[in-house]
């Protein structure tokens, strides 16, 4: 299952090792520092990250999901020093909303799985973080720090990761181009346009989303906050008042 991961060096302490041959593309980040290393979401668990990790640091690495979904935590069973915002902590005890047979159904569809794999040993993971996150923490890992942003809407516990000296800007499933999900009862519509206005204010130079193209800038930071702003103004910004697109992105309420 080595051709399962892809990747992509930002700069040379700075990694995205991405899943291309499932449809949700999805992308995790790894920061090294000096002293230890950060694993941005750890994706599907179809295949060993820790494998592609252990060739791209020699640090301590802990890992963090910018929330708790299958497809941001599956590796997260290789990595037992691992954190948590607290308001998904019942996720990684037992309460997720969806079954194991509804999870594996989406890990199989539009997948290229590998060669033998049975997609019925397949787990949603479960585990006890070693620290629970909050808003405005900072990580540090030895000559550079990443800020912690509490910015739920489309998970109660989802965050973004902010390093600051060099303007990245980790963005999980709050942004990214295509079409976002807001539209599940755990996810929370005003509390998306929330988070947009947060992450709008700061001076990110590089956008990193968790899922489809790397090509993305800052400034569709602000379209999206705009657009969530109009849909509130035209009291659309609700569950069940559809999709609206927005050229290179969307929205599913």
């Amino acid at each position: 299952m080595s051709d399962w991961f892809t990747i992509d060096q930002i700069d040379k302490d700075t990694y995205i090792i991405s899943e291309y041959r499932h449809w949700e593309e999805t992308h995790c980040y790894l920061l090294n520092g000096s002293e230890r290393s950060l694993l941005i979401d750890t994706g599907l668990g179809i295949s060993n990250i820790y494998d592609e990790v252990i060739k791209l640091t020699d640090k301590p690495v802990t890992a963090v999901a910018t929330h708790v979904h299958w497809d941001h935590i599956g590796g997260h069973k290789y990595f037992p020093d691992f954190y948590a915002h607290k308001d998904e902590l019942n996720w990684l005890n037992g309460e997720f909303p969806l079954t194991i047979e509804q999870i594996r159904e989406m890990v199989i569809d539009r997948c290229d799985l590998p060669e033998g794999y049975d997609v019925n040993t397949y787990d949603f993971f479960q585990g006890t973080p070693i620290k629970l996150l909050s808003d405005h923490d900072t990580i540090d890992l030895g000559n550079r720090s990443v800020s912690v942003l509490h910015t739920p809407g489309h998970s109660p516990g989802h965050m973004c990761f902010f390093e600051k000296e060099r303007g990245y800007l980790f963005t999980g499933d709050l942004v990214y181009k295509d079409t976002l999900f807001a539209y599940y009862p755990s996810t929370d519509p005003e509390a998306y346009l929330l988070s947009l206005k947060k992450i709008a204010k700061l001076p990110v130079k590089n956008v990193f989303p968790a899922h489809h193209t790397l090509d993305i800038g800052p400034e569709i930071l602000i379209r999206m906050r705009d657009a969530f702003e109009q849909l509130k103004a035209e009291g659309k910004l609700h569950h069940g008042s559809g999709i609206f697109k927005y050229g290179d992105w969307g929205i599913w309420l």
